[in-house]
């Protein structure tokens, strides 16, 4: 699997192919605004079913071939459009849905900073979880691995959880997702952190 030191993106905005990463083309993509800086991180989490990990499932959501009759729940998604940048499973393996230089379709309706449509200058990475169980050492290693490729190469300022751009709407990536110790992997500062995480406590596992 792919190493801190083995990220790199091409000069496309993907990641090179290796051990532990791979490309899935998601259609729901399109171009960012003319001009935008790509300034915000956003992190996300999900599993399909809810709550169950592995599987096909989210790579089927992300390019509209799910079957809304493989599971109840299903039929309540089936025909959304939407997509990540990345994708990070419970392994630390990594799927790449969209160039980051491309608007992904993960945020929907969100705000940050005094501006709307957070699409339009974020990267979008869905970490493989839940709001009610810890996510792994090897998800947290490769976020911050690729946290670090993508700082390097845009002018991301800032760094957020997907409910605190829709806050009325989403829950994730959750309590149980540690920023303080994503922190230490990374050398955001705290001032580039959602407000408030400084004090923060982890949920007790």
């Amino acid at each position: 699997m792919a190493t801190t030191e083995d990220l790199k993106l091409d000069r496309h905005g993907w990641l090179c192919l290796q051990p532990g990463v791979r490309h899935v083309r998601s259609p729901n993509q399109d171009r960012r605004p003319l001009l935008e800086n790509i300034s915000l991180l956003v992190i996300h989490n999900i599993s399909l079913p809810p709550n169950r990990f592995g599987g096909k499932y989210v790579e089927q959501l992300f390019t509209n071939t799910l079957r809304a009759d493989e599971h109840p729940f299903f039929a309540q998604i089936a025909d959304l459009r939407v997509s990540a940048h990345f994708f990070i499973r419970r392994s630390g393996r990594i799927i790449q849905f969209v160039s980051c230089d491309r608007r992904a379709w993960h945020a929907g309706v969100s705000r940050f900073d005094g501006r709307d449509r957070c699409n339009d200058f974020s990267i979008g990475i869905e970490l493989e979880g839940t709001d009610f169980e810890p996510f792994t050492d090897e998800q947290y290693l490769q976020l911050a691995a690729l946290t670090t490729v993508l700082r390097n190469r845009y002018t991301l300022k800032a760094v957020r959880g997907h409910e605190h751009i829709a806050p009325k709407r989403k829950t994730d990536p959750g309590p149980y997702f540690d920023w303080h110790w994503y922190k230490r992997l990374t050398g955001w500062d705290w001032r580039q952190m959602p407000e408030g995480i400084a004090s923060q406590r982890l949920v007790a596992v």
